[in-house]
C-alpha cells in the first residue's frame, strides 16, 4: 500500500508507521521537525518499508498544502491511505483570556486538518479511490470545561469529516474518523495518569484495523465509546456545574 502521514512525528503518528513499515507498505512522512523526520524515515527503512518519502513543512502554512500532496502523490504514484495526525494541546486558562492565542490552537488543531482535507480530496476523487483518516479525539464530543478550545477545534474537524464522508462516498473514497481518548505520550506528559490511560501502540493498531476493515467512527480504545455516550446524555443543568 501507499500510506501517506502527516505529522508523522507525533507519538501515535510513528507508532502507525512502524506498523505500515513492518508490512513493507510504501510511505511518504510530513512533518516540522527535520531531524526527527530523518531519523524516523531512516528506522522506517531498516523496520522493511518498501521506501520512505518525507518533506519538512509547518502545517500550519495552508499555503503550501496543495504542493505538499501533490509532491506526495508523485512520490507514492498515488496514496492508497493519508492519515493526518498533527495537533497540540492548548493552555485552556491561557485561550480563554487571549483571543490570538486561541485563534492559533484553533487553526492547528481545526482550521489546518480542513485545509489538508481540502488539498487532499480532488488528487483522490481523481484517482477514484483511496482512504482519508483522521486523528480527531472524544474531546471533540462535548465542550467540557477543561479543555474546550482543543475540543471545539476537533468538534469542527469531526463534523467536517462526516460531511466529507458522503460528498466522497460516489468517488470512491473512504473517510474514517478516529477519536482516542487518554493516551501517555509527550503531549500529555504534565498529566498523572489513571487506568483510562493508553498508549500509543494501542491506539496505533486501532488505527490501522480502523483503516483496513473501512470503519467510519472508531473511539480508541473503544471503552471511549460509552464513556463518551453517558458524558453527552449528561443535562446541561448538571454537566455546566462538572469539572469533567
Amino acid at each position: 500500500m501507499k500510506i501517506l502521514i502527516i505529522g508523522a512525528t507525533s507519538a501515535i503518528a510513528t507508532a502507525v508507521a512502524r506498523r505500515y513499515a513492518a508490512r513493507k507498505d510504501s510511505l511518504f512522512l510530513i512533518a516540522r521537525d527535520r531531524q526527527r523526520l530523518y531519523e524516523l524515515a531512516y528506522e522506517l527503512s531498516a523496520l522493511g518499508a518498501d521506501r520512505v518519502g518525507q518533506l519538512t513543512l509547518d502545517l500550519t502554512q495552508h499555503d503550501r498544502h496543495r504542493d505538499a500532496i501533490a509532491e506526495a502523490m508523485e512520490y507514492l504514484e498515488g496514496i492508497d491511505v493519508a492519515l493526518i495526525c498533527h495537533g497540540s494541546l492548548p493552555d485552556q486558562a491561557a485561550c480563554e483570556s487571549d483571543f490570538d492565542l486561541a485563534a492559533k490552537e484553533i487553526d492547528v488543531n481545526g482550521l489546518s486538518v480542513i485545509s489538508l482535507l481540502v488539498a487532499l480530496a480532488e488528487p483522490l476523487k481523481a484517482q477514484g479511490r483511496g482512504t482519508l483518516a483522521v486523528i480527531t479525539s472524544v474531546a471533540g464530543d462535548r465542550g467540557r470545561r477543561p479543555n474546550f478550545v482543543y475540543g471545539a477545534a476537533k468538534a469542527m474537524v469531526s463534523a467536517y469529516l462526516q460531511g466529507l464522508r458522503g460528498s466522497l462516498h460516489e468517488r470512491g473514497v473512504h473517510v474514517v474518523d478516529i477519536r482516542p481518548g487518554l493516551v501517555d505520550s509527550p503531549m500529555t506528559a504534565q498529566f498523572e495518569k489513571g487506568p483510562l490511560w493508553s498508549t500509543p501502540e494501542l491506539v496505533a493498531g486501532k488505527i490501522v484495523g480502523a483503516i483496513d476493515k473501512k470503519r467510519h467512527t472508531v473511539y480508541a480504545p473503544s471503552y471511549w465509546r460509552i464513556i463518551m455516550a453517558t458524558v453527552r446524555s449528561i443535562p446541561d443543568i448538571l454537566f455546566k456545574r462538572l469539572k469533567l
